[in-house]
């Protein structure tokens, strides 16, 4: 059965995190040798855990393309490996020393420093080398562009520097509400943006449809971020799986700082509908990407 077959949002988004949970098993190493620690880690990481939103993007937007189950699975489960290297490495004593994740103890906190840095190290590099192979894409060109997008979006001009941003922020509470947008448009946005345009390149869409399907990545990014920073104040850590709080008690810069609760909750509605409204070109086809949009700025975890 694939994505398009279901015309409910959270029965497509549960159909999503299953599928994409098995091919991500599959593809996980696993063993009793001396290495096999590092194994463990990188399992516990990235399985059993998260809503799959990222995947979820990969496969809807697949879905417009007309591409192969398989070759959007893969995909899939490779910006999750990316997504769980970086909360690994987020959550480091260095990062932002957070001993919860997804409900249970963070990689550092279940094994150790050293084996969350090497666990989060192994997933960056299998995402790649997912990506790299042939049983993503038979054309080699469509896989390099995977494998360039992702490391732009992964790398410095993308979450790593809105990370080194993010952390230099706990130093500036005074940041211009353009300065915080620009910094969660790189920690946040990008792997986000790479998600949702992941299918069109699959699919060697034309340049109209990507850019239509980036500029809805940009603006539900954002709209993502915001309750992001609603629920760091709003949540409890039963509900959200990890330390809500973190971001005042840093003195950390945030939307929600700056504009206050109200104004930031209007922000995320409007650029939720302004995501919504970047569908247009696909009809009816992208209703589970509007549904979507609207999810981001509802939830609350």
């Amino acid at each position: 059965m694939p994505l398009s077959s279901h015309r409910d949002f959270a029965a497509a988004l549960a159909f999503a995190a299953s599928s994409v949970e098995h091919t991500m098993d599959r593809l996980l190493p696993k063993g009793d040798s001396d290495e096999a620690r590092v194994y463990e880690a990188m399992r516990y990481s990235s399985l059993d855990g998260g809503k799959r939103l990222r995947a979820f993007f990969v496969l809807a937007s697949a879905t417009l393309f007309k591409v192969s189950a398989l070759a959007a699975l893969r995909t899939a489960s490779a910006i999750e490996f990316v997504h769980a290297y970086s909360l690994i490495h987020d959550d480091l004593p260095a990062m932002d020393d957070d001993d919860l994740r997804r409900g249970k103890p963070s990689c550092h906190k279940q094994f150790d420093e050293a084996t969350a840095i090497l666990a989060g190290d192994a997933l960056q590099a299998l995402a790649f080398e997912v990506l790299a192979h042939e049983d993503t894409h038979g054309d080699a060109g469509v896989r390099a562009h995977l494998v360039g997008d992702l490391a732009r979006a992964a790398g410095a001009h993308g979450m790593v520097g809105g990370q080194m941003l993010d952390l230099l922020a706990e130093s500036r509470p005074d940041l211009s509400i353009g300065a915080i947008t620009r910094l969660q448009r790189l920690k946040t946005g990008a792997l986000i943006s790479f998600s949702c345009t992941a299918g069109a390149i699959l699919g060697k869409a034309s340049d109209p449809p990507r850019m239509a399907l980036s500029a809805y990545a940009h603006d539900l990014g954002l709209a993502f971020q915001i309750v992001d920073d609603l629920l760091d104040i709003e949540g409890s850590a039963a509900e959200l799986g990890k330390t809500p709080g973190k971001d005042a008690a840093a003195g950390k810069a945030t939307f929600v700082s700056i504009l206050g609760s109200e104004r930031a909750r209007a922000q995320a509605d409007l650029l939720a509908r302004q995501a919504a409204a970047h569908l247009e070109p696909f009809g009816d086809a992208a209703d589970l990407l509007r549904q979507a949009a609207n999810f981001v700025v509802a939830r609350r975890a």
